[in-house]
């Protein structure tokens, strides 16, 4: 079957049973999309002409008054029929070259006791372009994929930096912490994903939860080693103290740079580090609760703000209503869901379903 794009000539082949997304991507077309779970939203489009269906149901990502209006979701949606979608703005044509190359692991170092810093080196022969933020995604048996966001910035592109969280019995994750996976030859492909740096001169609000503190690394890496003039505040939220695993850097970073524009060093980049725990010990004296609400108690002007999010569907929700609420255009909110695979989902009902 045949996608058209509306008042466009791309189109591309979509197979049965193969997601809208996926055909897409497959194609090397990088359509507006984040966490390919059907919970954020983020892939919207507007079906024009053709039929599609949802195998497992209406998607909670889309409301019924937006389903009504004709909208639906890409990477939930399959057609019966050729289509013609409108989507919302794609990269340019040198922006969204998506290619599969080898990766070997270079290195996989432990971050905390769930996370896994793992160094993938790329081929020496092929140039790997990508925008801070973006995401690649390693190649499994039978088609599966597992998404990773990039931490370390484009101009260490020859080595990229992924944060993997463990998963129980998952298929990627176990294997890293259980062993010794040094010299492993994967595939990947990317780079993937809208989430991405925007130039500018407004004060940047950088919000992660759990892994979605890697695409932010990479941004404050991209700005502070680039020397781009930014004020950029992060606040991350875990659960508790063992889960900051960059606590140290992150602190040492905003010291360094504070004292670098002190003594008239006048870095260009400057950040402002708020760590907060859902479920911290009798020790922790930093701030505590949810995420959005820590940034909201703090920050009386937000609309002055380019805000970036990253993070569970749930923290992303939370920020995309409160933050409208006082006043973040959502031309200036760009957001990353994190969540579980579809198979891997499914695996969790199934083992869910067994232990009920």
């Amino acid at each position: 079957m045949r996608i058209s794009l509306f008042k466009s000539t791309i189109s591309f082949d979509v197979a049965p049973g193969q997601s809208l997304l996926d055909a897409a991507l497959a194609a090397s077309l990088n359509l507006p999309h984040s966490c390919k779970g059907g919970n954020c939203g983020s892939c919207r489009a507007r079906l024009l002409t053709g039929e599609i269906y949802y195998p497992s149901g209406p998607p909670l990502g889309l409301s019924d008054a937006e389903a009504a209006e004709g909208l639906v979701l890409l990477c939930q949606a399959r057609a019966r029929t050729d289509l013609c979608i409108e989507t919302r703005e794609i990269t340019t044509p040198d922006q969204v070259l998506i290619k599969r190359l080898p990766a070997r692991i270079e290195r996989a170092a432990p971050l905390s006791h769930d996370v896994m810093g793992l160094h993938l080196r790329l081929p020496a022969a092929e140039e790997f372009r990508f925008e801070p933020g973006q995401y690649i995604d390693i190649m499994l048996p039978g088609g599966r994929r597992r998404s990773f966001s990039i931490a370390s910035p484009p101009h260490c592109a020859r080595v990229l930096e992924l944060h993997v969280r463990r998963v129980a019995g998952g298929e990627f994750s176990a294997p890293l912490f259980d062993e010794n996976t040094r010299g492993s030859l994967l595939t990947i492909e990317g780079p993937l994903g809208q989430f991405v740096y925007r130039q500018g001169s407004a004060p940047m609000l950088l919000v992660g939860g759990g892994t979605g503190l890697a695409p932010l690394l990479c941004i404050l890496r991209h700005v502070i080693e680039n020397d781009i003039e930014r004020d950029m505040t992060l606040y991350w939220g875990v659960r508790g103290e063992r889960d900051l695993y960059a606590h140290d850097a992150l602190e040492e970073l905003a010291r360094r740079l504070t004292a670098d524009h002190s003594a008239g060093r006048r870095p260009n980049a400057r950040v402002r580090y708020v760590p907060v725990l859902s479920e911290p010990s009798s020790d922790w004296a930093g701030r505590t609760g949810w995420l959005h609400e820590a940034v909201l108690e703090d920050i009386a002007d937000l609309e002055k703000y380019d805000v970036y999010a990253a993070g569970p569907p749930a923290m992303i929700a939370a920020v995309r209503r409160e933050f409208a609420l006082r006043g973040v255009e959502a031309n200036r909110l760009f957001f990353d869901s994190f969540d579980y695979a579809p198979d891997t989902l499914e695996r969790h009902r199934m083992s869910a379903d067994t232990k009920s």
